[in-house]
Parts: C-alpha cells; structure tokens; sequence
C-alpha cells in the first residue's frame, strides 16, 4: 500500500498509538501485566515505530509542491532543533506538576527551572521541530504531516492547562503556575520569573549530544543532509 492511503493509515496509526493505551481501561491492565517502567518502555518504543512509519509514509506520498525550496529554508530547523534539544534535556524528568506526567516532589513554585521558559517544554519542543520542519518541506504531505504535530502541541499544553487547572483546584494551580510560562519566556518578558542558578551541566550536555546525535542520523535514516546548501 503506498500513495495517500498509506499516509493516512498510518496517521491514524500513529493516533491510536497514543490515544488507546492511555486510557484507564487499557492502561491498568497493561500496566499491571509489563509492569509500569515496562508499559512506558512499549509504549515510547510502539511510538516511534508509529512516527518512523508516518513519517516515511509522508515520503512515500504524492509530491505536490505548495512552495518552491530556498536555501533559507534549510536554516529554519537548523536554528530551532538546538532549542528543541535544550527543551527535551531540561524537561525530561524534571518536577513540574503542571504537565502531562511530571512530578509534583522537587517543584518549587517560587524556583520553577524549565517551567519558566515553558509549562510543557517537551510539547514545546515538538512544537519547534514539527513548525521549522514544515518551513523546510514545501509540499503538500509533509506540510500537512508537520502542521499536525504543531497544531497537536500547541492544543495540548490548552487542554493540559484545563485538565490540571480541574484537578487540583484553581487557586492551587494559580499558586503553582504564578511564575511560569504559558507561551515561550513570557514570565521572563513581564518579570514573574528569573533563572535563580546555572543550568545543570549534564542537561547541557543531554541536549548537546541530542543535536550532534540527530545532525548526524538525519542524512543515513531520513536520506537527506540537514545543513543548509554551502
């Protein structure tokens, strides 16, 4: 199966890779069966064999351009995956309570660390990769493949935001998201909140060795060079 059906079967794949196992009733099971680190260790390796597919789905699809390639084009992703690494090595397991799975033990409302720059660093990260990576392919497939993903991320710091705010009560969710950020920097731009300490050095190194490690896989795994022409 090739063509726009498999892109679409695929997506549809890729959505109920992450929709079913989440529930309550599927989750519990699955859980208690793998255990809880083995039901996250199937889950993130059943998604990213779900986005490996979907992703050489798009490839496989029709070409129609909606915009011709310029080489300025190239330096979008190229400018927003440092940042995008950065936002997955200071968020992956740090305390924060007011996105999907974080913890509430550590958190420091008055000392929120990568909760200033964003509330839900990792959806910003899939915002940023999945938005510069649109810029970089004009057609039509990866335009719409992309355009998801941040249209995806963006909706779900919304509904995280909701659904957090519901659960522990507004006045405990406005206590904890006092000096963070909803859009990018925003308690930064308007004072709420200032970086208090150095960042951690192996969490620059983790997002270092996140972008060397992608710079270097894109050309063998997705079969084309990541640099901008020259």
């Amino acid at each position: 199966m090739g063509g726009w059906g498999e892109l679409f079967v695929a997506f549809a794949a890729f959505l109920l890779s992450h929709a079913l196992p989440a529930r309550p009733a599927l989750r519990r099971p699955l859980a208690a069966a793998l255990g809880e680190r083995g039901y996250l260790l199937t889950y993130s390796l059943v998604s990213l064999a779900a986005l490996a597919w979907l992703i050489a789905a798009a490839g496989r699809a029709p070409y129609v351009a909606l915009w011709g390639p310029a080489p300025w084009q190239a330096w979008v992703p190229n400018l927003a995956m440092p940042a995008a690494c950065l936002l997955v090595a200071f968020g992956l397991g740090a305390p924060n309570p007011l996105s999907f799975g974080g913890r509430a033990d550590g958190f420091d409302p008055e000392r929120p660390g990568v909760a200033g720059v964003s509330r839900h660093p990792l959806l910003l990260a899939l915002a940023l990769w999945a938005g510069a990576h649109a810029v970089a392919n004009g057609d039509l497939a990866h335009v719409a493949l992309f355009g998801a993903f941040a249209g995806f991320a963006l909706l779900g710091m919304r509904i995280i935001d909701r659904r957090k705010r519901r659960l522990i009560g507004a006045g405990e969710w406005n206590r904890l998201a006092a000096r963070t950020s909803g859009w990018p920097l925003a308690a930064l731009v308007d004072g709420r909140w200032r970086p208090s300490a150095l960042p951690e050095p192996w969490r620059l190194g983790l997002g270092l060795l996140l972008w060397l490690a992608l710079l270097a896989l894109h050309a063998p795994v997705v079969g084309v060079s990541p640099l901008p022409p020259g």
